[in-house]
C-alpha cells in the first residue's frame, strides 16, 4: 500500500495518538478525514473534519456518507474510565465495551463496504498491550481491549477475501492526556504513529509498537505462569 495514494479516515483525531496518526498520514501525502466528537477541536490544516461519536450508530452512518472515497480506516477513538470489573460502575464498564468493541465493530460494518467498492485497502485497529495482559487494575478497559483484539482477528479473516487487510497495533503507555497521571515508562506517540503507518504501508497484519508489548507478546506462549508469576 502506498500511503500517498490513500484516502484515510481517522477516529479520535483531535488529540493524542489520533492527532499524530493524522499528521503522519498528511506528511506522506494521504487525503485525511479527521473525526472527533467535537470537530471544532481539530486544528490540523488540510484535513476534512467530521463530527463522530463512534458509540452513536447514526453518527457512524452519517460519517460513512461523507467519506465515500475512503480506502484506509484507522479505529483509534477510545475511552478509559479506570473502572474495576468487580467494583466499578456498570455504566462505565458498558462505555468501555461500547467504545472499543461495539463502536469499532460499527465503524467496520459501515466503512468496509466503501473500502471494497473503492478497490480494497486496509483497516487498522489501535489495540493495546492490555489486549494481552491484565495489570489487575482498569479491568473494564483491559477486557474491552481484549474483546477488540478478538474482533480484529475475526474481521481479518472475513474481510481478506474482499481485499481488505485488517491490522492491529499493540502499544503500552504513551505520553498522552489519557496517561498524564501515571508515573510509568511511556513511549512517544509520534514514534508510535510512524511505526503504525510504516506497518500499514508494509501490509503487516500485526504491528508491535514498543518493547513492553513485545515482551508481553513473547510471554503469551508461556501461559499464566509466565505472565503472572505472582500467582504461583
Amino acid at each position: 500500500m502506498k500511503i500517498s495514494e490513500q484516502v484515510a479516515f481517522v477516529t479520535g483525531a483531535n488529540r493524542g495518538l489520533g492527532r499524530y496518526l493524522t499528521l503522519e498520514l498528511l506528511s506522506r501525502g494521504a487525503k485525511v478525514y479527521a473525526a472527533a466528537r467535537n470537530p471544532e477541536s481539530i486544528d490540523i490544516p488540510g484535513v476534512i473534519p467530521v463530527k463522530l461519536d463512534i458509540t452513536n450508530p447514526q453518527e457512524v452512518i452519517e460519517a460513512a456518507k461523507i467519506a465515500q472515497d475512503v480506502t484506509l480506516l484507522i479505529n483509534n477513538a477510545g475511552s478509559s474510565t479506570g473502572a474495576s470489573l468487580l467494583e466499578g460502575d456498570l455504566d462505565q464498564i458498558h462505555l468501555e465495551f461500547n467504545t472499543h468493541f461495539f463502536g469499532t465493530l460499527s465503524m467496520v460494518r459501515s466503512f468496509a463496504p466503501l473500502i471494497t467498492k473503492n478497490g480494497g485497502g486496509s483497516i487498522l485497529n489501535i489495540l493495546s498491550l492490555l489486549s494481552w495482559y491484565s495489570s489487575g487494575t482498569v479491568g473494564a478497559y483491559t477486557a474491552a481491549k481484549a474483546a477488540e483484539w478478538a474482533l480484529t482477528n475475526d474481521l481479518r479473516l472475513n474481510l481478506h477475501s474482499q481485499n481488505i487487510r485488517v491490522a492491529g497495533l499493540h502499544v503500552g503507555y504513551m505520553e498522552t492526556d489519557m496517561t498524564s497521571g501515571l508515573e510509568v515508562p511511556k513511549v512517544n506517540p509520534l514514534d508510535v504513529a510512524k511505526a503504525a503507518i510504516d506497518g500499514i504501508e508494509s501490509d503487516n497484519f500485526e504491528i508491535i509498537a514498543d518493547d513492553a508489548s513485545r515482551q508481553v507478546q513473547g510471554g503469551l506462549a508461556g501461559g499464566v505462569a509466565a505472565l503472572y508469576p505472582q500467582l504461583s
